[in-house]
């Protein structure tokens, strides 16, 4: 069972929304926006609803400073934010220790995404470039706004892996080749490899 909470900072002390506003409406010449609010969402799985229950006040959030949502408030626009796979989430580690260290069981699985709340009224354009100005591609990802029924990686796993054999004994023209044909049907780490090798010996040959 998943299990999901939203926590934001109350309006005195949002100065992460506060500040994205003003450089949405400065920075990027937006001027629709009335109201902007970011909010951490937090899913956990692996503990029971008693435990999840007690930890929204003592580890997802701060009650002095910070409000709490089953659902994500009233908006006009919406979306979320999350780390790519197998980018680390410091967030959500801390959050799985301190659950650990409060429950004295065994570390759950918790994954974090934040939610950027909009009202106001953009054009398509205008809410793609605030996502574009949000979403660092190096290292997240746009995420889904529905339920989780797992938070489980899952990945396709290929039927047959492809083996590429006697490409260390081409010279530079057969290895140039050889590297052209796999980069003209799909760019993959053979690919890269392939690139790298070449590179390689081309640098200890001619430098």
């Amino acid at each position: 069972m998943v299990y999901r909470i939203y926590v934001a900072k109350k309006s005195e002390f949002a100065l992460e929304a506060n500040s994205l506003k003003s450089e949405i409406k400065n920075l990027l010449k937006i001027q629709g926006i009335s109201e902007l609010s970011v909010i951490n969402r937090y899913d956990a799985e692996g503990i029971d609803k008693d435990l999840f229950d007690r930890c929204i006040n003592s580890v997802f959030s701060e009650p002095q400073i910070d409000d709490t949502f089953n659902l994500i408030p009233e908006c006009d626009y919406c979306f979320a934010v999350e780390p790519l796979p197998g980018q680390f989430d410091q967030r959500a580690d801390s959050c799985a220790q301190c659950i650990q260290l409060f429950s004295a069981g065994n570390r759950p699985i918790i994954k974090t995404a934040k939610v950027y709340a909009i009202k106001g009224k953009l054009t398509d354009e205008e809410l793609d470039k605030i996502k574009k100005y949000v979403i660092n591609p190096v290292e997240c990802r746009e995420a889904s706004l529905e339920e989780k029924t797992t938070l489980a990686l899952q990945y396709d796993l290929p039927d047959k892996v492809e083996t590429l054999t006697g490409f260390n004994n081409y010279d530079l023209n057969q290895l140039g080749a050889f590297l052209k044909e796999k980069m003209q049907y799909r760019f993959n780490f053979t690919a890269i490899f392939l690139f790298f090798y070449y590179n390689f010996i081309f640098f200890f040959i001619y430098i």
